[in-house]
Parts: structure tokens; sequence; C-alpha cells
């Protein structure tokens, strides 16, 4: 590791030891709170773990009685937002727009820099409100969750990686054990029991708490215009920052992809990058095809013209645990049944 990710990774085992001592204060709330985040940067699934998460406690009658609270990444407004029918990607960000897309009559979805003075807005404007779900919350120290949940992507697990800059981590890997459970996402559907078993020692050299293997699945793709197929010939446009999972699934559906546009996560498109994109479709006769949460940013654009939005598709992915489900669901119910 560089000196500059030593200094780095002290500065973040000196803050976390403040907390810890709660020389900084650390906010613990009557509700219910399920944190989600991860070590790394991003690209770890967080919004489709979210999303699994709100179909579960849903499903266990919670609808309406639990809230989203998120950052709101990359959005051009500030403070405290509850999502509404006039949002879009740009005022509240695109995770939790996507979210809201989904879950707007079933949950309340809302975004916040500052999860100690959001927390307190909710309770307020929900009364009914019994959980709410922290989104990339794991190095946000000063609230204290009910169940902190760490996701580490299989292909990048962190145990393999080093802190910034040398590598990704936000801080070093012995934070994984403020986690109650860890789950490595991304996971090949054929894992063997083997390299599970690999995995899950080496995570237990950091923690002792639980491991979960997820894979995901992708759903058939979805057209913006229409119900018609998606074609062979496709146009890859992914703003996410790691692109090659879905890449992969896409060859393997036996879809040829006559070009890569491969964007940063998050990435905002600019008037310029759509005419190109769409440009070449024309020319190639091709469909567009995206992730959701590039989706979601490029619909809200006012310049998409309808010649792109009839040609673009996305595919919608859930989560899939490989086993132990069972295991989870209880760990998840016991955190909200040991605050009642």
């Amino acid at each position: 590791m560089s000196p500059f990710s030593f200094l780095y990774k002290w500065v973040m085992q000196f803050r976390n030891h403040l907390y810890d001592i709660e020389y900084k204060p650390v906010f613990r709330f009557d509700t219910r709170v399920i944190s989600v985040g991860n070590l790394s940067m991003g690209g770890t699934g967080k919004t489709p773990f979210v999303e699994y998460l709100l179909r579960f406690l849903i499903s266990k009658n919670y609808e309406n009685k639990i809230s989203t609270l998120s950052r709101g990444y990359g959005r051009k407004t500030s403070g405290f937002r509850i999502a509404n029918k006039n949002d879009d990607p740009k005022s509240i960000g695109d995770e939790p727009f996507q979210i809201y897309k989904k879950f707007e009559n079933k949950a309340h979805v809302t975004v916040g820099e500052d999860r100690v003075l959001a927390i307190p807005s909710i309770l307020q404007d929900f009364p009914e409100n019994e959980i709410i779900i922290l989104d990339d919350a794991f190095q946000h120290r000063s609230v204290k969750p009910n169940l902190s949940i760490l996701l580490t992507d299989y292909s990048s697990l962190f145990y393999k990686d080093y802190v910034l800059p040398s590598g990704t981590l936000r801080e070093g890997r012995s934070g994984v054990k403020r986690a109650e459970v860890v789950v490595v996402t991304k996971c090949p559907k054929d894992i063997s029991l083997k390299e599970k078993n690999e995995i899950r020692v080496k995570i237990n050299s950091y923690t002792k708490n639980e491991v979960f293997f997820t894979s995901i699945n992708y759903e058939r793709p979805i057209p913006s215009v229409g119900d018609k197929g998606l074609g062979n010939k496709v146009i890859l446009v992914t703003g996410i920052a790691h692109a090659h999972h879905f890449k992969e699934f896409l060859l393997r559906e036996g879809v040829e992809i006559l070009r890569h546009f491969d964007f940063a996560d998050h990435h905002h498109f600019s008037v310029k990058e759509i005419q190109e994109i769409e440009s070449l479709a024309e020319q190639e006769n091709a469909t567009i095809i995206t992730t959701e949460k590039d989706w979601v940013r490029l619909i809200s654009m006012p310049e998409l013209s309808t010649s792109f939005r009839t040609r673009l598709f996305y595919v919608p992915i859930m989560v899939q645990f490989l086993d132990d489900e069972e295991s989870f669901h209880r760990i998840l119910e016991d955190s909200i049944l040991s605050t009642i």
C-alpha cells in the first residue's frame, strides 16, 4: 500500500475509535433501523438488496410502514427530501428514484445527507413508520442500527482489496466486524460448496458473524415503448461500477453487442452522447439496452427523442440467495422483534 493509503487507513481507524468510545455522539432511535452498506467505493449491489429487503418486509405486513433513507448521490438538491411524483434522478438521485418508481405506493423513499436529522423528520412526517432502511450507511457511524448488513462483491472481495487510493476500500478490512451479517453478492450460480467454505473461512478471520451468498437474477428485457422483442443486435449503454456482470449476461443470452458505451457510475448523459448512441443504433438498425439504474436517468431526459425511446430496453435485476435464505430471514425478523 502507498503512504497515502496508510495515512487514510489511520485516519479512518482513529475516526472509528472515537465513535467506538462514543467520544463522537452515536444516536439511537426508537424506530427499527437496518443499515445496508459496504467497505468498498461501490458496485456491490446495494440497491437490488434494499429492494429485496423491501419486498420481504412488505410481505410481512409492513407495507407503508417502511422508509428508505439514502444520501441521494449525484442529485442537484440538498437537505432532507421525501420522494414524490414530481421528482426525477436529478432531484433525488438515480437509485432512490429507481426504488421510488417500484415502491411509491408501498414504502416511503427519502434522501438526506445527515441521517441524524433525517430520521426524526421521517418519524414526524410518517408517525406510522416502523422500519427505516439506511442505504449505503456503513461508514455513517452517527446512527446506531439494529441490524448492520455488509455487502461484498464476489469478484472484488474486501479481503483482497486495499484502502484508498491503493484500492477501493473506504476503511480498513477490520471494519467488517461492525456488521452482524456479511453477504457475498453477485456470485456465480454454480459456485461450489468448497469455494463458499473457503470464502467463509477468510471472512471469518475478520468477523465471526453470519456469511451468506447471493447471485443476481436478470429478468426479461423490457422495452420503454410498446411490447416488441429485443432483437439480436444491441448497443450496450452502462453507467454503473462493474458493468462486466451485465455484459457477460447478455453475451450468454446470445446477443451481439455492436458497441459498449461504458460510462462511470452515476454518469449524467450529455446530449452529445445521446445523439452518438442514437446515430449508431439507427445506422446499424440495432436496439439500445441498458441497466435499470441507467434507464431511469435516460427516460427522465427531455432531450431523449422518440426514436431513442422506441429502441431503448432495460433489464431489471433481483437478488437471489443461493442457500440459507430462511436463516437470513430469521436474523432479519429477530432484529425487528428485538426492538418491540
